[in-house]
């Protein structure tokens, strides 16, 4: 089983403030496992794992493909 210790749980407001996605775009990517998974507290309480969410940020800010524009063709 995985150490729990020191482990800090971020909510939906804090993750937000930290990634400008909208709540939506989040679940999609969860659901694609391109992002953290939430970690469900109560029936109306989710969480994320603080290091899991940082890690993914700084995969995003060292990736060498760029999110292309909608409507934008790239020229070959």
């Amino acid at each position: 089983m995985q150490e729990l210790a020191h482990k800090t749980l971020i909510n939906r407001k804090t993750l937000l403030s930290m990634i400008p996605l909208s709540d939506r775009t989040i679940y999609n990517l969860e659901q694609r496992g391109e992002f953290p998974q939430r970690i469900v507290l109560t029936s109306r309480s989710v969480a994320w794992d603080l290091a899991e969410v940082e890690n993914w940020i700084e995969a995003k800010r060292r990736s060498a493909l760029k999110a292309a524009r909608p409507g934008f063709m790239w020229s070959v």
